[in-house]
This record gives structure tokens, sequence and C-alpha cells, in this order.
């Protein structure tokens, strides 16, 4: 198995670039793990169409977001623009906007299958603290359909 990092400006990653933009072939991974980037990009749907390309079909990808579960749709507000307002709001001051429930049709809208998985929920304690899973997580399983199938 060959493993690629990447970051925009982490000096830990192979490679670094903009997700907006990702220098790699169409269909290049059979797995990509984004963990909480989305909050941070310009613009998300954009960056998760540039993921969706990458991955090959019957690829997937698990892209954790923080999200606001009593909020129905994303909050993403322009005039949200200094660092304590973005605190306030979206729960850090380099955030973008804060996920609602409606994340999974974002993912959708960029072409993925959504699945979701509530695994945390079913498993030890011990595990959880192992692996600093929080309880009420949902992981969403995002799949590149392989047409041949």
């Amino acid at each position: 198995m060959e493993y690629v990092t990447g970051d925009l400006e982490s000096p830990l990653a192979q490679h670094h670039f903009d997700l907006h933009d990702i220098p790699f072939d169409d269909n290049s991974f059979e797995i990509i793990m984004c963990n909480h980037v989305m909050e941070h990009v310009e613009n998300d749907i954009q960056c998760m169409s540039e993921l969706y390309r990458v991955l090959k079909p019957g690829g997937w990808a698990i892209m954790q977001v923080p999200i606001d579960f009593s909020r129905d749709e994303t909050l993403e507000d322009s005039s949200i623009q200094t660092p304590e307002e973005r605190e306030m709001h979206y729960w850090q001051k380099d955030h973008l906007r804060l996920y609602g429930k409606d994340y999974p049709d974002r993912l959708e809208s960029a072409g993925f299958k959504v699945r979701r998985d509530h695994f945390a929920q079913e498993i030890d304690e011990e595990l959880i603290d192992k692996y600093r899973l929080q309880k009420e997580e949902v992981i969403y399983f995002a799949q590149k359909e392989n047409p041949t199938h």
C-alpha cells in the first residue's frame, strides 16, 4: 500500500497543494481521509468535487467535519469576518462555516454516495478513549460508485 500525505502548509506533508485544485490525475486514489478540513476552505463544494475527481470508481473517503446537530442547515455567512465572530458562530476562529445536519447532502452534491455510520455509539468505552472518538460522532462514508457494478 502506498500512503500519500498532503496539506496546504504543514511541513510534515509530502505534497503541498490547495484542495480547490488538487494536482493529481482523475481516479488516482482508492481511499481518501480528509479530517476537519472542509470547514476551513473557501469553497467546500469545489473541494469535495476535487476529492471526488481524484477518487477511483469504487473508492471511498472519510471526510469528517465539526457538526452542530441542532442545526438543520450549514451556517455560512460572509458577513461573519473577524476571528472573534467566527469563534462565536463557527466554534473556531479560522472556520468559514459550521455544518449542520445537511452535511451529507453537500457531499452528495459533489457526486458521492453517502452512508452514515454510528459505530462509535456501539463500541466499548475503552476503544472510544483509545482512538479519541466522540461517542455522538457520525462517520460519513462517502463512496464514488463504480459504474461497472
